[in-house]
């Protein structure tokens, strides 16, 4: 009897090719994770189906990635994962996953079917009940027992997954399920049918009617408006309406931001709180109103609200309003067919508002305060009456270094490209500062906020699409979390430019502990020479600082391949609710 493996000809179908053969049917064309021993099923499948695997070093990054292609391609990024360790390593990126709304299908093993359960076996990896670590986490878990169960439960979560609001998906399957042979047909097409959530139109109506008869109507864009692919729906209803529109910090992009109505993202500002609070009609449009959104819950509406939102869980969560639970696309453009100037005085087209803005007693900031009493105004100048006043205010923190790093950043970024953000101070700036100049071209870990998301990111990025090059932005603490990725960089050939901005800490936890005791603790860090670990890995690298950092991030982006900027420089936030004195 012949003891040499069987050829890949000879291999009988099992488990796992139940698995490559189900995504393939559904649509992935790549895949992400990192292998591990009940798993192997599912990898060994991998080299007989035309699914390209992306596999990185740490299962975190690897679900950061996952996280990041989903939301480029606006589809499902399948991330495979092992047992035990291997999947609860995954958590963190699923959080951010959840948070963000990202269709990541993550498929973990499990221990023989035996095992599970009980811990009386004593597998290898063993949990007594590994499903139940994921059920806080993600939006549904799936579970497997049988080959034949493989393509319907493949199928029912990336239905899950895709289904309005998206969201990351568990579901694993048992060693043995993976590895026993099958007689199943191979899998051909799997119908799935994601739910679209369709307003009701009796809101829309009275959505409608309030738009229609309000004189100072403002718009809040949030993350669920790039998601749903609803920008040019929010364009055409804000020209309409001759509305103000502010971008949540997960919105970044939903608007043009250089556009006359556009009060771009600084929502970590009272005066833009303040305008927000004085619309009459405040249209939040795929946000929940969280603590980054609502600057801190410091925002009190005194007009009304309606709230546009996928996720009934934060529909009217944190804000009373007219709650429509709908996609965000759907939503916007039954609001632009029934909102309508006919009738309604000084409405839409011929709206104007008066110069002076009603201000919370003792604040006097709103825009047109003290000016013009009376006067009426277009909406166009109270725009711009904002943003100068909020430019004028960081004039006068004397930020200069902050603003020549983020504007050199800018410059250096082609159009095109997209970039990940890490936690980190430059990226509390681009947050509200950074103009991504198209839709779903940055992101974040804004979400949930977890270490080490702008590298394994930008990686997810440039698979999705390798023709056009992607920026990474991390601190040196984040940058620690993924700098084994350095190596799947390299590996894949992915066309990444890693700026690390070394302050030897954690910058932002530095700054706040030393504002709210006076004095850091364990936020200094011993570091890498991060050049000369870059060139270890074959990566190439440069020092660069504020003078030079636009030309040495340019000449990166433009190269092949992977290449990391370290940019040695300690940066400060902007006071985010600084009023003048009086």
């Amino acid at each position: 009897m012949s003891t040499t493996n069987p050829t890949a000809t000879q291999h009988r179908r099992n488990g796992g090719d139940l698995v490559v053969e189900s995504l393939a049917a559904l649509g992935a064309s790549t895949v992400f994770g990192l292998p591990g021993q009940h798993a192997l099923g599912v990898f060994d499948a991998l080299r007989r189906s035309a699914l390209r695997y992306v596999g990185l070093r740490v299962e975190n990054n690897a679900g950061f990635a996952a996280d990041a292609y989903a939301r480029t391609t606006h589809s499902v990024a399948p991330l495979l994962v092992s047992t035990g360790p291997g999947a609860l390593m995954s958590l963190a990126a699923l959080q951010e996953a959840a948070a963000g709304s990202a269709a990541v299908l993550a498929i973990g093993s499990q221990v023989p079917q035996a095992g599970i359960g009980g811990g009386r076996h004593g597998y290898l990896h063993e949990l007594t009940d590994q499903s139940a670590s994921f059920r806080g986490v993600v939006k549904s878990v799936h579970t497997v027992r049988t080959a034949s169960q493989i393509p319907s439960a493949v199928a029912a979560a990336w239905e899950s997954a895709l289904s309005a609001p998206h969201g990351p998906v568990w579901l694993e399957i048992p060693q043995d399920v993976l590895l026993a042979p099958v007689e199943i047909p191979r899998v051909g097409e799997l119908p799935v049918a994601p739910k679209e959530l369709t307003p009701r139109p009796e809101l829309i109506s009275a959505a409608a009617n309030l738009l229609n008869q309000a004189a100072r109507p403002v718009i809040l864009a949030g993350g669920g408006v790039v998601r749903a692919g609803a920008e040019a729906e929010l364009l055409a209803l804000a020209e309409q309406l001759r509305a103000p529109v502010a971008t949540t910090f997960g919105g970044k992009g939903a608007f043009p931001w250089e556009h006359p109505l556009s009060l771009q993202s600084w929502l970590e500002d009272r005066y833009t709180t303040s305008f927000l609070e004085d619309a009459d009609t405040l249209l939040v449009v795929g946000s929940g109103l969280g603590e980054l959104s609502s600057n801190y819950h410091t925002f009190r509406p005194r007009g009304r609200v309606v709230q546009i939102e996928a996720d009934l869980g934060k529909l009217e969560s944190n804000h009373a309003a007219l709650g429509i639970h709908a996609d965000a696309r759907l939503a916007l453009s039954a609001l632009l067919k029934e909102t309508d100037t006919a009738g309604v005085p000084g409405a839409l087209g011929e709206r104007e508002r008066p110069g002076a803005t009603q201000q919370p007693e003792g604040e006097g900031t709103g825009i047109g305060a003290g000016e013009g009493m009376g006067v009426s105004r277009a909406p166009e100048a109270d725009v711009a009456d904002l943003l100068a006043r909020v430019r004028d205010r960081i004039t006068g923190q004397q930020l200069d270094l902050e603003q020549r790093i983020l504007a050199s950043v800018r410059d250096a970024l082609p159009d095109g490209a997209v970039s990940c953000w890490d936690m980190t101070i430059l990226a509390y700036w681009a947050w509200s500062a950074f103009d991504p100049r198209r839709p779903n071209a940055m992101h974040s870990a804004q979400g949930a906020g977890g270490l080490g998301y702008g590298f394994p990111a930008a990686l997810g990025a440039a698979v999705a699409d390798p023709a056009r090059p992607v920026l990474a932005v991390s601190g040196d603490g984040g940058a620690m979390y993924s700098i084994a990725e350095l190596a799947t960089a390299r590996q894949y050939d992915l066309p990444v430019t890693w700026l690390i901005v070394d302050d030897g800490g954690y910058g932002i936890l530095r700054e706040y502990m030393t504002d709210a005791f006076g004095e850091a603790t364990a936020t200094e860090l011993s570091r890498p020479d991060f050049v000369a670990l870059a060139e270890s890995f074959g990566v190439p690298a440069v020092r660069t600082d504020a003078e030079r950092l636009a030309m040495d991030l340019a000449e990166a982006l433009a190269a092949p391949g992977p290449s990391v900027v370290v940019l040695p420089a300690h940066l400060r936030m902007f006071a985010p609710t600084h009023l003048p004195e009086g």
